[in-house]
């Protein structure tokens, strides 16, 4: 009676893992298709199990059908449970836990459990009565111990040979299985009426349940929704700013442009040159916005990425400088003092741009922050091996930061005392930036502040040494501006205030200038005029710049370079272009730095 006991206990608790298993929907894995079948055949099995404890209670004899029929089913049971379980921890075993993987693997192992069912079934089996407990044995019985015995063999194989590859939470049933099957056997062998082997599998069964992956659809479901949504709002998010930045840099183009035409125009009043030089920095700041929001985003992307190149950090310093004296003006009684480690050496690799933004963005934030007193600008290096590690300190007396903000203060959007600053222009994104840019450079920053008295930012960043012999061959800094007598430069834009403005800003090169308005026009013209470069700008109705450049890759004769000129400055753009065969990239408000460096790789091509 007591392996009764047992046997009625495992009919309870697996009919409740049936059905809480079946109650939810499950992922397609090969490994819960298995349990599936295994949970199924076990409630089976416990349920010959207790018929079995009943028949014997009513006392029907050994010779009967019967009595005969439910033995071989009871070991057709152990068969197939043994079988699902084989199969169950050689698929957990492979990496590839698909069914086309483990196809071969299957067939082999249903072959070799038919053929053990077929000896089952067609050998004999005899029972003995011992100690007022039935026991068949014979031929069917033994068959059943070897099949068994090869198949705990094999799965201590399998498992020796994938433990490390495989979460050994994985295997834990298994372990049980062993353990408790060499108990049961003992104690069916010290006392026959307890028949334990079919409440072990059962046992083990349940415990294979909190074994597996087996997240519910409905989470599942909810996590693609959540996903899904994420993606339409990043889409959202990556359209929104597209459409923000091709609207904000268009005008933004126009002023920024004719503005730099009009500082370099002769004879033009000095009060108008003052007025000009104002629009110019005010055009920069607001660009200097835009672009801080589309960095944001290329960050939040990853899309953001540290470009390495050899740089000259005397030169970028210099340039630091100016701008920095040019932002203070003569309206702030501030004195800017530089103190430049004279071992710095000449020649470093690193991405010269971003670490240009990180220095100007913690300067910009002296300056805004500081009505008087004075503002240190200090770099030193420490030099190990082939690789310098720059210090940049800026050092103010401005309003300084409260102890209980310096955590917040990399926050986007974020600023401080709006109420005290309220007349301080800013979005609160240059230190944003500044934080993530050091963090892509693995480098480290510092903040020290007094709260009315001063902040000293400390920025260290590690940048590659480059030797004279390594050294890249220097550019000739000039301002005389390169000219192209005789190039040929179609530009193409529907907006005629975009168009003026190119052409403004191409004249000092002597080039022969064609303006079109729309993508047609410029198939036309290539058609049946020659152009040693395109200026095309993508966001064109009725036929884009995209397509326009696709109908014109169509000739295989066409050879001229091709450069987006475009207001669609958001993450990813320049490579997506790239990607579709443009030769480069122009971001508008146009800068005359990148119009330099584009005119002089495809109008002296020839010349190289």
């Amino acid at each position: 009676m007591n392996s009764l006991a047992f046997s009625v206990c495992s009919l309870f608790y697996i009919f409740l893992i049936v059905i809480v298993y079946y109650s939810k929907k499950r992922i397609d894995y090969l490994e819960n298709k298995i349990y599936s079948i295994l949970i199924v055949v076990t409630l089976v099995g416990v349920l010959l199990d207790n018929i079995s404890f009943i028949i014997n209670y009513l006392g029907v004899s050994t010779s009967s059908i019967i009595y005969f029929l439910l033995t071989k089913s009871v070991l057709i049971y152990f068969m197939s449970w043994m079988y699902l379980f084989v199969m169950y921890v050689f698929v957990i075993s492979k990496k590839d836990k698909t069914f086309n993987a483990c196809k071969r693997l299957i067939k082999i192992l249903t072959v070799i459990f038919l053929a053990s069912v077929l000896c089952v079934i067609a050998l004999p089996m005899y029972f003995n009565t011992e100690k007022n407990a039935i026991f068949p044995y014979g031929p069917a019985v033994n068959g059943v111990y070897i099949i068994s015995f090869i198949g705990i063999f094999a799965m201590i194989i399998v498992m020796l040979c994938n433990i490390r590859s495989v979460n050994i939470k994985k295997f834990f049933p298994l372990f049980i299985f062993m353990f408790l099957g060499i108990i049961a056997t003992f104690i069916q062998y010290m006392f026959p009426s307890m028949i334990l082997l079919t409440s072990v599998e059962a046992f083990v069964t349940f415990l294979m349940y909190f074994t597996l992956e087996n997240p519910d659809m409905k989470m599942i479901e909810e996590l693609n929704i959540a996903r899904n949504q994420a993606d339409k709002a990043n889409r959202a998010k990556t359209e929104f700013l597209s459409n923000m930045s091709h609207e904000i840099r268009t005008p933004l183009n126009a002023i920024t442009g004719l503005s730099q035409v009009l500082s370099e125009e002769e004879g033009l009043p000095s009060k108008a040159k003052e007025d000009v030089k104002d629009i110019i920095m005010a055009s920069d700041s607001l660009l200097e916005i835009v672009n801080g929001i589309l960095d944001i985003s290329k960050i939040e992307a990853g899309k953001l990425e540290i470009v390495n190149t050899t740089y000259h950090p005397y030169q970028i310093l210099n340039e630091l400088v100016v701008l920095t004296k040019a932002r203070l003006g003569n309206e702030k009684p501030i004195e800017f003092r530089t103190h430049f480690s004279e071992d710095i050496p000449d020649t470093l690799y690193g991405d010269y741009a971003r670490v240009k933004q990180v220095i100007l963005n913690i300067l910009t934030n002296a300056v805004k922050y500081t009505e008087k007193g004075s503002i240190d600008f200090y770099v030193n290096s420490v030099i190990h091996n082939d690789v310098c590690r720059l210090i940049i300190a800026v050092e103010d007396t401005g309003i300084g930061i409260k102890k209980d903000k310096i955590d917040k203060l990399f926050d986007k959007f974020t600023r401080f005392d709006e109420e005290r600053n309220i007349t301080i222009e800013g979005t609160g994104l240059g230190l944003a930036i500044t934080k993530k840019l050091v963090e892509l450079m693995h480098g480290g920053l510092v903040v020290q502040s007094v709260y009315g008295k001063g902040s000293k930012f400390t920025v260290s960043i590690d940048q590659r040494i480059v030797t004279q012999k390594a050294q890249e061959k220097k550019e000739i800094v000039s301002n005389e501006i390169k000219i192209y007598p005789g190039k040929k430069v179609l530009i193409v834009d529907d907006n005629k205030l975009n168009l003026k403005v190119a052409g403004r800003l191409l004249v000092p090169y002597k080039v022969d200038i064609t303006s079109v308005m729309s993508g047609q026009e410029c198939l036309d013209k290539v058609a049946s005029e020659y152009y040693d470069l395109i200026l095309l700008d993508d966001m064109m109705p009725v036929m884009s710049g995209k397509q326009t450049f696709a109908k014109l890759k169509e000739n295989p004769d066409f050879k001229t370079p091709v450069v987006v000129l475009t207001a669609n400055a958001v993450s990813g753009m320049k490579e997506d272009y790239l990607a579709l065969g443009f030769d480069d990239y122009l971001a508008k408000p146009i800068n005359k730095k990148e119009l330099d460096e584009v005119l002089d790789k495809y109008l002296t091509k020839e010349e190289k």
